[in-house]
């Protein structure tokens, strides 16, 4: 946080000479959640209902900006393990007791140009490799400097470093599941839109510098590439995802390792049901531990399924082929949003090619004024790794 308010204190005489008007929007966040979880193996269910409050405000003075936001969880139900407290005979679910200060940033922002300094959240691309893991009460956020520049219409580079990543663990984070990892992070993109879709090259260096953190092995380089589209056929919308990427060790990590990554997804939406098919691979080089493609920093809950069997890349990587289907609706009397969504996925290894399981993965979600509602279920089948896990979710969201 040192370097944060150096970095912070250093841009505020800059943004004292331009102000003029000064503007505050006050920012607040309410979230209820109950989760349940059952998980064979183990001697308990897990049962949470924890309550996330976040409050901020945001000045801005013509193209200068400061923004404070601190966030505090309670477990108002706490029969659960939550990676640092509690027994391990229940279920994790990872949502500890926290009060931070989320987010301290400085930004100079320009049509051409941004730049934001201090404590923030960052999500690039679709948060596979880099994200705010906004599905968890604590979220992610980073202490990095991060540029934005628009040379031309259609044409952005986006480069971020970042010294520290506060993580979900929150401030009683210890061992590998620490409050903070400091590192050389170094996060670079250049997009640039096409007729047929937004085409990105990205560079992903992650250092997780810090012994306790797998001893160095979660320390990785990725570049690649991906292509984000849709086009309008018919009467529907068809949107369609691909990208690659190649992950080898950085840095620190002992291990001596490269292993690829593939994507390639297609939707359609017609004007209501949705359908949607996609393949997904993180790739294993050798089947040794941490040497297949891991993405640490990534928001993984949007990822190979809800029941979170594989946050951690198995030894011998991980082929997930996913088929979706869903209706949304704009408005069902005074509820706005409506949405209803089932997503099959059948998990195999990379390497050797067998079976690791299948899950289903089931939501309903609503808006009413500025509450959105939501109810999910995840059902993982295991059938060669990991366990048969039920996990349930009621949630309540309000934003100011």
């Amino acid at each position: 946080m040192t370097r944060t308010l150096v970095i912070l204190l250093a841009l505020a005489p800059a943004g004292v000479a331009h102000a003029q008007t000064v503007t505050l929007k006050p920012l607040g966040e309410v979230r209820l959640r109950y989760e349940q979880v059952d998980q064979d193996g183990l001697a308990a269910d897990a049962d949470a209902l924890t309550l996330r409050l976040r409050a901020g405000v945001e000045a801005k003075a013509g193209r200068w900006s400061a923004l404070v936001e601190g966030q505090g969880n309670l477990a108002i139900v706490d029969d659960y393990f939550d990676g640092l407290h509690g027994s391990a005979t229940r279920p994790l679910i990872a949502d500890p007791d926290n009060i931070a200060l989320s987010r301290a940033q400085f930004r100079y922002a320009s049509p051409a140009f941004t730049v934001t300094a201090g404590r923030q959240r960052i999500a690039l691309d679709d948060e596979r490799f880099i994200g705010a893991v906004p599905f968890r009460q604590n979220g992610q956020s980073f202490d990095a400097v991060r540029a934005e520049i628009t040379p031309a219409k259609g044409v952005k580079a986006d480069l971020t470093y970042a010294w520290s990543v506060r993580t979900i663990w929150g401030i009683d984070g210890a061992g590998t599941r620490q409050q903070a990892v400091s590192g050389d992070n170094v996060f670079g993109n250049v997009s640039v839109a096409t007729p047929v879709g937004k085409i990105v090259a990205f560079a992903y260096l992650v250092d997780q510098d810090e012994a306790a953190m797998q001893g160095f092995r979660m320390s990785s380089q990725s570049y690649g590439a991906r292509l984000d589209g849709s086009q309008p056929i018919g009467g529907a919308k068809v949107a369609y995802q691909l990208s690659y990427a190649r992950q080898s060790d950085w840095h620190r990590n002992p291990n001596d390792y490269s292993a690829d990554y593939y994507l390639a997804d297609v939707a359609v939406d017609f004007g209501g049901p949705r359908v949607g098919v996609g393949y997904e691979i993180l790739g294993a080089d050798n089947g040794i531990a941490l040497t297949s493609f891991q993405t640490p920093l990534a928001t993984g809950f949007k990822f190979q399924g809800w029941a979170d069997k594989f946050l951690v890349t198995p030894p011998d990587g991980v082929r997930d082929l996913y088929a979706s289907a869903g209706w949304g609706w704009k408005a069902v009397g005074p509820l706005k949003a409506v949405t209803l969504q089932a997503v099959y996925h059948d998990y195999r290894s990379d390497r050797a090619s067998r079976s690791y399981g299948d899950e289903i993965d089931l939501l309903t979600s609503a808006k009413l004024g500025k509450c959105t509602a939501s109810a999910r279920y995840a059902h993982y089948d295991a059938d060669g790794f990991a366990t048969d896990t039920d996990k349930f979710w009621l949630q309540l969201d309000w934003t100011l």
